[in-house]
């Protein structure tokens, strides 16, 4: 085996077997599958970027279609959401499709298997049904209508398509082997009754495919070549291949229904109806929440596309199901916003400091690199003027030794400017320290060329001059969860460990070159961390959220 087939996974490998055994890559053809009933997760990227990754490489179609068969919990709206994620992510479908525009052959083909008396209409309770399936370890017994005449079993299933009889009271079943192995071979429900409107074919059925019925013949429809699934589908695989077996046309492509691994990762839930739960009881403010584990969440955190693909490139695909540490995501996404974010200034827990000697009223502008990764990035110039506003925790009174920042009769550099020493403090009647009064070197300033502007000094300090300062609103987030695995409790609900300090809205202070920023850019707060302009900003004014820190401060917290 060379050096680049051991480098692919065992997708790859499957599809590199079927080229190799006289499948023929104008053969090929993959599909990306969502439900419309919430939006796209972390999960979902890893499996949009397996499909989509699989067509770039192999140069091969990938369709979009969306499994609309269950109008009770299926809108548009996470059509729109789950189009605009996948073509956020870079990827561009080269067939939009919907189980929904085969409402029709599915129905046909039902009814060939009526006629073939390979299905009939069971008017059993659900529960009568589930209790003849019987368990793992006992086998089923027949429905008392398995034996219905073809011709009954027509006239109720038309009758069920025609909205002649109520959700509930009639279902079609496939007639296969109640005593298989496979409980999902035990006469499993292709069509049920369902009186509700649906987003796209609107009241034209009040009767809905089961999605088993469904998947593997709109994968036949498209003349899919490959359909991937996650580990939870395998058994559903002997079911999908009979149902093909039913009208396969040895001319045509013949689908391949493969699994791989769910992806699970930790301090947080990926199942839609753990985050429907979360977004429906407020504890976060929609599934777009910075917070939520959805793509659109982590776009709108700041979040890049490149990061997130990158992300499921590294974690790959897998056989076996683990938990994937969140913390390798905000690795790949320092990496990337390291190369192409703007670095700025930003004061986030201000503390005043007045350069005494520096003159009244005279302001100046300062040169400051724009990206110091990137030479085409620029200059821009920045305000400095007599106050300024500097971090809080960047003065001490006293301060040790392995203390660089400031501290009563020390030095240091501000960024792009000048060195400056600390002379003394005032305070509040509580001890507080409220401004900081400093006496600056005229000559020191960076970028001269002066021997005294080469003078070095152990600590640099960003800050925004006072008189030029945006106000902006910042949001600090933590993780959602507080425990790394918050659904794997089998005494406690997910719930319970809702980290209520999740989110912490300040006021922070930013240089003026921010006025022009629109939502979705994304910058370096020097020194603090990565942020990103949110929707809710407006002309009066900037709203930021925290995308992540300048480190990995995750591993940490957990071993404390």
């Amino acid at each position: 085996m060379n050096e680049a087939e051991k480098s692919l996974n065992f997708i790859e490998h499957i599809i590199e077997d079927d080229l190799a055994n006289g499948f023929t890559k104008d053969q090929l053809r993959f599909r990306f599958p969502p439900e419309p009933n919430g939006y796209l997760h972390m999960g979902h990227a890893s499996s949009i970027c397996l499909n989509f990754g699989l067509g770039n490489r192999y140069n091969a179609p990938v369709n979009l279609r969306f499994d609309d068969t269950n109008p009770a919990k299926e809108e548009q709206e996470y059509v729109d959401a789950i189009k605009k994620d996948v073509s956020w992510l870079g990827f561009q479908w080269d067939k939009e499709c919907y189980a929904s525009d085969y409402f029709q052959q599915l129905y046909d083909w039902a009814l060939a298997l009526i006629k073939e008396g390979k299905a009939y209409v069971d008017s059993q309770t659900a529960e009568a049904i589930a209790t003849q399936k019987g368990t793992p370890t006992s086998v089923g017994t027949n429905s008392p209508f398995r034996d219905r005449s073809i011709t009954e079993n027509i006239r109720l299933f038309e009758e069920m398509k025609a909205g002649k009889h109520e959700s509930g009271t009639h279902v079609l079943r496939a007639k296969i082997d109640m005593s298989a192995a496979n409980m999902l071979m035990r006469d499993p429900i292709i069509y049920r009754i369902l009186h509700k409107t649906h987003h796209r074919t609107q009241n034209d059925w009040c009767i809905y495919p089961m999605y088993d019925w469904t998947h593997g013949e709109s994968d036949y429809l498209e003349q899919v070549s490959h359909s991937f699934c996650t580990l939870e589908f395998a058994m559903h695989r002997e079911l999908y291949d009979w149902f093909l077996d039913q009208l396969i046309d040895p001319s045509l492509v013949r689908p391949k229904q493969r699994e791989f691994a769910r992806r699970n990762f930790s301090h947080t839930v990926v199942s839609k109806r753990k985050l429907m739960q979360l977004v429906e009881q407020g504890v976060v403010s929609g599934w777009d929440d910075p917070r939520m584990p959805t793509i659109s969440g982590l776009r709108r955190r700041g979040y890049t596309p490149e990061s997130i693909v990158a992300f499921a490139n590294t974690i790959g695909i897998a056989k076996r199901e683990n938990v994937v540490d969140v913390s390798l995501l905000d690795f790949t996404l320092r990496e990337h916003l390291n190369r192409v974010a703007p670095r700025v200034m930003g004061v986030l827990n201000p503390l005043k400091l007045v350069i005494t000697n520096y003159p009244e009223g005279q302001e100046e502008l300062l040169v400051a690199e724009n990206n110091q990764e990137d030479e085409s990035a620029g200059t821009r110039e920045v305000p400095f003027s007599r106050a300024l506003f500097i971090e809080q925790e960047d003065f001490k009174e006293e301060g040790n030794r392995k203390f660089f920042r400031l501290k009563l009769g020390g030095e240091v550099r501000l960024k792009n400017g000048y060195i400056i020493k600390a002379e003394s403090c005032t305070k509040d009647p509580n001890g507080n320290i409220t401004e900081v009064q400093c006496t600056y070197d005229p000559l020191s300033k960076s970028g001269s060329g002066t021997e005294e502007s080469l003078r070095k000094v152990k600590g640099t300090l960003h800050w925004v001059s006072q008189k030029h300062a945006l106000t902006a609103k910042v949001r600090l987030y933590d993780r959602l969860f507080t425990d790394p695995t918050p659904d794997a409790h089998k005494d406690k609900d997910f719930m319970d460990f809702i980290n209520p300090n999740s989110l912490e809205e300040i006021t922070a202070y930013v240089e003026p070159s921010l006025a022009s920023a629109k939502e979705g850019d994304r910058f370096q707060f020097q020194r603090m961390g990565y942020f990103v302009v949110d929707q809710d900003s407006s002309s009066d004014q900037l709203v930021f959220n925290k995308t992540t820190g300048l480190r990995d401060t995750w591993s940490k917290l957990d071993a404390s």
